[in-house]
C-alpha cells in the first residue's frame, strides 16, 4: 500500500499517469480538430438559408446541447454497435472501439456548441460584406471561406476558447466507457494503492496545468489578433 505522493510519482505509477495523460491529450486533439471542422461545416450549412439544411442542423445542435455528454458517450459505445452489421462490429472492436466512439461522441458534442458560437460571431458581421463579395463575383463557399468564417472565428474566439477548455475536461467522462485516459488510470492506481487523496490530487494538478496552458495559449492568440487588427 502506498500513501505518499513520492511513492505515486515514481516507478510504474508515474509511467501509468503519463500514459493516461498521453491518451487524454490524443483524445482531446482528435476531438478538437474534428469538432472545429464539423462546427464550421454546420455553420455554413445553417447560413445557406435552405430550410432542410437549417432544420437538420437545428435538430443536431438541439440534441447535443440538451442531452448530457456522458449519456451521448454511452449511446455511442453501447447503443450504436447494436445496429451495425456483424462485420462492422468485429472491425470496430478490433480497432479500439472505446477510443473510437469516445472521439466521435466528444467531437459531435463539441461541434454543436462551436457551431452556435460561430453563428453568434456571424451575427456581429455586417450584411453588406456578403453583398460586396457577390458583387466581386465570389461564390457562396468562397465568401464563407475567404471573408466571413475568418471574421466569425475571430469574433467568437473567447467563446471558442471556453469550448476548448470544456472539451479538454470532458475527456475525463470517457472513463465511463473504458478509455484508458487520465481519470481511468487514476482510479486504477487508487484502487491498487488506496491512496485516494494522493491519486486525485495528482489528477487535479494535471488537469489544472492542462487548462491553464490552453487558457494562456488562447490569451496569447487573442492579443496577437487584436494587435494585427489595430495595425
Amino acid at each position: 500500500m502506498f500513501s505518499s505522493l513520492p511513492d505515486l510519482l515514481t516507478g510504474n505509477f508515474r509511467l501509468q499517469f503519463l500514459h493516461g495523460l498521453l491518451v487524454s491529450v490524443e483524445l482531446f486533439g482528435i476531438a478538437w480538430v474534428s469538432a472545429m471542422v464539423l462546427g464550421i461545416l454546420l455553420t455554413v450549412i445553417r447560413a445557406a438559408s435552405t430550410l432542410a439544411g437549417a432544420t437538420l442542423v437545428k435538430v443536431f445542435v438541439s440534441y447535443h446541447r440538451s442531452v448530457p455528454a456522458i449519456v451521448q458517450l454511452l449511446v455511442w459505445y453501447f447503443g450504436i454497435p447494436q445496429v451495425l452489421p456483424d462485420s462492422w462490429q468485429g472491425y470496430v472492436n478490433a480497432h479500439n472501439a472505446q477510443f473510437l466512439f469516445a472521439s466521435i461522441g466528444l467531437a459531435l458534442n463539441a461541434s454543436a456548441y462551436i457551431s452556435e458560437d460561430l453563428r453568434t460571431g456571424f451575427r456581429t458581421l455586417p450584411h453588406t460584406q456578403q453583398e460586396a463579395a457577390r458583387a466581386l463575383g465570389l461564390s457562396y463557399l468562397q465568401t464563407m471561406r475567404l471573408i466571413l468564417i475568418p471574421q466569425a472565428v475571430r469574433a467568437a474566439l473567447p467563446a471558442l476558447i471556453g469550448q476548448t477548455l470544456s472539451l479538454f475536461k470532458a475527456t475525463a467522462l470517457t472513463m465511463a466507457i473504458g478509455v484508458g485516459e487520465l481519470m481511468y488510470v487514476t482510479r486504477q492506481i487508487e484502487g491498487e494503492t488506496y491512496a485516494t487523496f494522493g491519486c486525485y490530487l495528482i489528477a487535479t494538478f494535471v488537469y489544472l496545468a492542462g487548462t491553464s496552458m490552453i487558457a494562456a495559449s488562447g490569451g496569447i492568440l487573442q492579443r496577437s489578433l487584436q494587435k494585427s487588427t489595430q495595425r
